[in-house]
């Protein structure tokens, strides 16, 4: 019996696990990947670290996909966080786990992680090529092949696993979508996500100011939807970090919706706990002016700020501050408003949200409802989540499946 032949288009996190699924069920597999080397996007991922996954079951990684969880039940129940783990340290990379149960090679390199892949992938005799695939070739309904940009490839079946549009410098440039689409997929808008948020100027007065261990609330047309606690960053264009990327998740509706920001710069500290702090630093200052009375409590970089947010004076003496002056200070120290004017350019963001549209896809196979013989893979799909490594196993989970259905098992 001859192998059933797959091609695998992009060479990214989901294109590589696809092919090596696909040939270890015995599928003859070709991977097209047009840059130099595979996994560009994959070795810059974690700052250079690779927060390969996340030390979860099935439950917990659901929780953390915002964008059409159910969609991932199927392929996530095969093949969940600590199934990647034992996956890529039976490539002989040993790997461990930090906090918020983030997974990272011990070594605290991508390269372990796309280099383990590439070593996988000669094993089991995937043939890669450089060339960039540019439409798909179907016949009555079938999906035959593609052609690129050097040669048609021939193939009983396809796998889109050419990423999103974010970062284009890494190879990510929409083909993936553009074919879909041609294909007769719905594309459904595209955005970024766990992207920094621009403001309306109060970032380049704070500009380099990094806060940790504060309290996020987003609220979107004055409806609370998100809150979080951990660390966040002022820019020159707004505001960024760990705590600014997961909440741009929920932030979809920019245009049509208007969003800011409430910071609580002492979540540790209950409202009568903080005023009695505020009552003894006042103490201590009592004669001095307010402007200088807070250097105990906060950053001094952003201590001019606040005092302009309080609307006290900023020469008045602490002790003629009257206690409704007292109680807007601490208003504003608990709830520090960042009014948000839009998301940074999608080529900003570290993933993209929005892509094929899932109901056009089987969640078991990852096989076209369209199409047949054709599925998909990765980012390429409709489906984001937090930071964490969730996206990661979005493309280790959905890669497993199409590799495998692709290859002819079935479940």
């Amino acid at each position: 019996m001859m192998s059933k032949e797959v091609l695998v288009i992009g060479g990214g996190a989901a294109g590589m696990m696809t092919a090596i699924s696909a040939a270890e069920l015995g599928a003859a597999v070709t991977l097209l990947e047009p840059n130099s080397r595979l996994g560009k996007k994959l070795n810059i991922t974690g700052k250079g670290r690779c927060n390969v996954t996340n030390n979860a079951g099935l439950e917990e990684l659901l929780a953390n996909v915002p964008r059409n969880g159910k969609f991932l039940y199927s392929a996530f129940s095969r093949f969940d966080g600590r199934d990647a783990m034992a996956f890529f340290e039976a490539l002989g990379v040993p790997l461990k786990t930090e906090r918020g149960n983030r997974v990272f090679p011990v070594s605290d390199s991508a390269f372990d992680i796309s280099a383990a892949l590439e070593r996988r992938l000669r094993a089991l005799g995937v043939k890669v090529i450089r060339d960039r695939a540019v439409s798909l070739e179907i016949t009555d309904g079938a999906v035959r092949g593609a052609a690129g940009e050097r040669a048609v490839y021939t193939a009983d079946a396809v796998i889109l696993a050419t990423g999103g549009v974010s970062y284009p410098a890494t190879g990510s440039t929409g083909d993936g979508h553009r074919m879909a689409e041609a294909a007769g997929h719905t594309i459904t808008p595209l955005q970024g996500s766990l992207v920094p948020l621009r403001d309306f100027g109060i970032g380049r007065d704070l500009q380099g100011l990094s806060l940790r261990n504060v309290g996020l609330t987003v609220f979107e047309n004055s409806k609370k939807i998100y809150t979080d606690f951990g660390e966040m960053l002022f820019t020159h264009f707004g505001v960024s970090g760990p705590l600014i990327l997961s909440a741009s998740a929920h932030m979809r509706h920019f245009g049509t919706k208007a969003y800011h920001l409430e910071i609580d710069l002492k979540p540790a500290l209950e409202d009568p706990v903080l005023d009695k702090r505020l009552l003894s630093d006042f103490e201590k200052y009592h004669n001095h002016d307010f402007c200088n009375a807070l250097d105990g409590l906060l950053p001094k970089k952003i201590i001019p700020t606040i005092v302009k947010a309080s609307g006290i004076p900023p020469r008045q003496k602490v002790h003629d501050i009257t206690r409704d002056q007292r109680r807007g200070l601490l208003q504003v120290l608990k709830h520090f408003p960042v009014v948000i004017a839009g998301p940074c350019p999608v080529e900003d963001a570290i993933v993209t949200s929005g892509g094929v549209k899932v109901g056009e896809v089987n969640p078991s196979t990852m096989e076209s409802k369209c199409v047949k013989g054709l599925y998909f893979a990765g980012e390429l799909l409709d489906a984001d989540a937090y930071t964490g490594g969730f996206n990661l196993q979005i493309a280790w989970a959905t890669g497993r499946a199409a590799g495998q259905s692709a290859a002819g098992q079935t479940e």
